[in-house]
């Protein structure tokens, strides 16, 4: 078959196989793209500063519509209460988020036994390379800028130690500073007192978190046209390869036909024997 396999037309037809093998690969690795590409994003408004206020409702779960919004509030700090965040990377440097907590003005206030007269949130004022360096909130009435996020879930079974937490978590928080609380927190971005806007300094860093990119979902229709493609690839090889087991079998149908044809001019040795000797005897003269 291999004789087959390297006649001119053969070779020919096995080149233009592997070229159509090629574009149907290429296809396939397009609509593979495809199908997990990032369709254009709506018209989105995170980054438009909305009130803290308007945005989120103390009491209720976190919405998802609502997450990395950035949001302003107004209120003030109360420097008792105020936790370091471990385990948080700046310039790929581990250190500290202050968190402390932040009342807000005109939020709604929260009924029940163990409801506070006002509504606070979290908010992460800076990060710090070591727990000395963490300052004190700023005092009197502060406006705080910032990306809204949710409660981050606490972690099992570790005691991150007095004025320490090891995430922040709302519900733990507000457990332990006795407040009511907005379910989630503020990543501050900038923070202005009545004095003007709170200058950074070389020790507490101010956060600029970015807003999270949409999640990534498959397209199962590209990725059904992904494999169909392939399919294609390896049918047009199969194709090739039939061809020429066909003309291989159809060479050997030919030479056993020859075969066939051929006259047979040596008779069988049992025809030879049953043949009748026409040949008359052999006369003898006498003298």
């Amino acid at each position: 078959m291999l004789k087959t396999a390297l006649k001119p037309r053969w070779i020919a037809g096995l080149v233009f196989a592997l070229l159509l093998s090629g574009v149907f690969v290429l296809l396939s690795q397009w609509q593979l793209s495809r199908s997990t590409q990032h369709e254009p994003p709506e018209p989105s408004s995170v980054e438009d500063v909305k009130p803290l206020v308007d945005v989120l409702k103390p009491g209720q779960f976190f919405p998802g519509s609502v997450q990395d919004q950035m949001v302003s509030a107004t209120g003030h700090y109360d420097a008792g209460k105020q936790v370091l965040v471990e385990g948080r990377l700046f310039d790929n440097q581990k250190g500290y988020w202050i968190v402390s907590a932040f009342a807000v003005d005109n939020a709604p206030k929260l009924s029940g036994v163990a409801a506070s007269p006002q509504t606070w949130i979290p908010v992460a004022r800076g990060w710090v390379a070591d727990p000395a360096q963490a300052d004190q909130p700023p005092s009197g009435t502060v406006t705080v800028t910032g990306r809204l996020l949710p409660s981050e879930a606490p972690v099992p079974n570790v005691d991150a130690g007095p004025g320490r937490a090891s995430a922040v978590a709302v519900a733990e928080l507000i457990n332990d500073w006795g407040v009511s609380s907005y379910p989630g927190f503020v990543a501050a971005t900038s923070q202005t007192t009545d004095a003007g806007p709170v200058a950074a300094n070389d020790a507490v860093k101010a956060l600029n978190i970015p807003a999270q990119p949409p999640a990534q979902q498959v397209n199962w229709l590209n990725l059904f046209y992904s494999v169909e493609w392939v399919v294609f690839a390896g049918f047009a090889l199969y194709i090739w390869w039939r061809m020429v087991a066909d003309d291989y079998r159809r060479g050997l149908e030919g030479d056993d036909d020859e075969y066939e044809d051929e006259p047979d001019d040596h008779p069988a040795p049992e025809q030879q024997a049953t043949e009748p000797n026409n040949s008359e005897p052999e006369q003898k003269v006498q003298p």
